[in-house]
């Protein structure tokens, strides 16, 4: 039994009829990561109310609109032909049409095609409002755990000299590190993370909001032995790569051996809460030395 009453749904649409949705604009409209329930309210408003939808696949994109009973002109725009297909955009939109950019799933332009669209349209004076939705970087994060802010990366290079250079490269960055991969590699990019920086841990969030989701925190000083029994990989995989530990230097803070003591006895986040507000500390500080102390 629910207390949800359906008559909201129609409420919520009149809200979104009653919004500004001016002619000659781009939307950029995210739309779900797997789960056709995870669509806003006005992003379907703005889908069936634009002129035409340009779309990464429309093979893909058609029988997703279909779900929602939704049927528009579809224009493709994926990496081979974005910067040609924008110019005859731009053109549609200075004649004050509504159009829509989507992507075969999440939000446009995120490692994904869009952002050559959206960078025409600025600099036509073409006005671009997002539809904000989905985000499988997004929806990672805040199921890891992981405190403090966040750098997305998104795919790494296919070969391991490339992919072991740019990580290298990263190594310097003192924040959460995000990555999308697909299946075929995902083993190979886990043991270039693990060759490369062997004492962090790795969140694995695999086919998130759909059917099969699961969410991992790997160690990967001992990554050998999850390799060995793991199944052969299936679907799409966000890795996120934890920052790195803050270096103890000779002089140990005084707060050390508190939060060491709290960790025995707490969880984690309440642990470094408990010290920041003890010691007045910099909880990021704080929490990166939790991190490594728990690894």
């Amino acid at each position: 039994m629910t207390d949800f009453n359906p008559s909201t749904l129609s409420s919520l649409w009149q809200n979104a009829h009653t919004q500004q949705w001016p002619q000659g604009t781009l939307y950029v409209v995210a739309t779900p990561i797997g789960n056709v329930a995870d669509i806003s309210i006005r992003a379907l408003y703005a889908l069936q109310l634009v002129d035409a939808i340009a779309c990464e696949d429309t093979r893909h994109s058609k029988p997703l609109l279909a779900q929602y009973g939704i049927s528009k002109p579809l224009i493709a725009v994926h990496d081979h032909n974005e910067s040609d297909v924008a110019a005859s955009l731009i053109a549609r939109l200075q004649l004050g049409e509504r159009i829509a950019l989507i992507t075969d799933a999440g939000t446009p332009a995120i490692s994904d095609p869009g952002s050559r669209v959206v960078a025409a349209a600025h600099e036509a004076g073409i006005r671009v409002m997002p539809i904000a939705g989905a985000s499988a970087a997004v929806a990672a994060m805040s199921a890891a755990g992981l405190d403090g802010g966040f750098q997305f990366i998104g795919f790494l290079p296919n070969k391991s000299a490339a992919r072991l250079s740019t990580l290298q490269r990263l190594g310097s960055a003192q924040t959460h590190l995000v990555f999308y991969e697909a299946p075929h590699r995902l083993h190979d990019t886990i043991t270039d993370m693990a060759r490369s920086f062997p004492s962090r841990c790795l969140i694995l969030a695999k086919e998130l909001s759909k059917l099969h989701e699961n969410i991992q925190i790997l160690d990967l000083s001992a990554i050998d032995s999850w390799l060995a029994n793991a199944p052969a990989p299936r679907g799409e995989y966000v890795l996120i790569l934890s920052a790195p530990a803050v270096e103890v230097s000779d002089s140990v803070p005084e707060w050390h051996n508190t939060l060491t003591t709290l960790l025995t006895e707490l969880p984690l986040k309440q642990a470094v809460a408990l010290t920041v507000k003890l010691s007045g500390a910099s909880k990021n500080t704080v929490y990166a030395t939790a991190l490594s102390l728990k690894l």
